[in-house]
């Protein structure tokens, strides 16, 4: 299988409970790379990249997310491979 990429905009209550955290353990022991950060709309923005397969499990562990997260919905969309190197919490990669 290829590298893929998916943008990723989750919503729900998932400021505040340790959600960027928890994508960069969860990407991390998937072996993706990409990052995440809060929006102002309360909102959590993520890009992944990686082997399909890996890409599509994190997907569907973001639904639940961290202990305290309450996920309402995630919309995601393909996104461009641009062969990131790690996994961060944005602006700081």
């Amino acid at each position: 299988m290829g590298v893929i990429a998916r943008h990723l905009i989750i919503m729900g209550r998932v400021q505040g409970v340790f959600y960027r955290n928890w994508a960069i353990e969860t990407a991390s022991m998937l072996r993706l790379n990409g990052w995440v950060r809060n929006r102002m709309d309360g909102s959590v923005e993520a890009v992944i990249e990686g082997d399909e397969e890996a890409v599509q499990q994190f997907i569907a562990l973001a639904h639940q997310g961290p202990r305290a997260a309450q996920v309402a919905r995630i919309d995601a969309s393909d996104a461009a491979v641009e062969g990131l190197t790690s996994f961060c919490k944005r602006p700081t990669c």
